[in-house]
């Protein structure tokens, strides 16, 4: 299998933030006690077994923070699937709804789950989940997503919101090392509720709109990687992504989604520096047309 070098040059601290980001997590944070920063440890690890024999040490208290996280972000993306699937009615959600449906016996960090939850509709689906009236308890989703660069091209043919999930494989992309396998990045949105083989509410068919339509659109480069069995492919950044954002505006997109600075992760931000160096220079002008 042909293997692509990663973080090389990088400190080990460097790799785990770019682990952290591209497993939902937050960089550079202490999760101990902090309910809402452990929902971002999207890839949480499979804690240790807690049964004790004898001499057998029971879990970590940082595997017990993962296996807590995983629980919580699979409570988060229950409860953006039950607001999502409840707007489609365009009825008023309430929230003893979603307290019966959803929420269960996790009432007691109820604001951290919506917190959470109403920050991914945003970021990835493009809805603002916001209180119909004041003290009222009810909730409705409003489309508030803007594209980048204000491109409408980016919405898809249909006027989808697919702007925010362009940017979260874009971010991906960057973090990785600027290419990342196609199966990493389903690893990730399956976190988001976003699968391959499943019609999604926002997005319709996932697969295609990520290999076939965005790769059409020259926003991503989409190929085989070879020697590889099974069969995987890679994401690179397409032309068109290099002359609409940047890498400086995808990792502050990223800073925003974990509400961090984007020198939160100094290799990438230095590489992004770069970057807008290299676009502030003046570009050699092309031919002059021939008279």
């Amino acid at each position: 299998m042909l293997q692509k070098p990663r973080n090389r040059g990088r400190s080990s601290g460097q790799a785990e933030r770019d682990r952290d980001w591209s497993h939902g997590g937050n960089p550079g944070a202490s999760r101990a006690g902090e309910d809402a920063r452990v929902l971002r440890d999207g890839f949480a690890e499979e804690a240790p077994s807690t049964s004790r024999g004898p001499g057998v040490a029971g879990p970590s208290p940082q595997g017990a923070r993962r296996a807590q996280a995983k629980q919580l972000e699979l409570k988060v993306s229950e409860l953006v699937q039950f607001l999502l699937i409840k707007d489609q009615k365009k009825i008023p959600i309430k929230r003893a709804d979603i307290l019966k449906h959803v929420i269960g016996d996790y009432k007691d960090i109820f604001p951290d789950l919506f917190k959470r939850a109403a920050e991914r509709l945003q970021y990835v689906f493009g809805y603002k989940l916001v209180e119909l009236e004041p003290k009222s308890n009810t909730y409705i989703l409003i489309n508030t997503l803007e594209p980048v660069e204000e491109d409408a091209e980016m919405r898809g043919d249909q006027g989808t919101p697919t702007t925010g999930l362009l940017m979260i494989v874009l971010g991906l992309i960057f973090m990785k090392g600027n290419t990342i396998k196609e199966t990493e990045v389903w690893d990730f949105l399956r976190r988001l509720g976003v699968y391959p083989t499943k019609k999604h509410l926002i997005f319709g068919d996932p697969k295609k709109l990520i290999t076939e339509d965005f790769v059409r659109q020259r926003y991503l480069e989409y190929r085989r990687i070879p020697h590889t069995d099974p069969v995987d492919y890679e994401f690179q950044w397409g032309p068109r992504t290099n002359l609409e954002t940047s890498k400086m505006k995808v990792l502050k997109f990223v800073a925003k989604v974990h509400n961090q600075d984007p020198k939160d992760w100094p290799a990438q931000y230095c590489e992004a520096l770069a970057d807008e160096e290299n676009r502030a220079r003046p570009q050699p002008s092309g031919p002059a047309p021939s008279s």
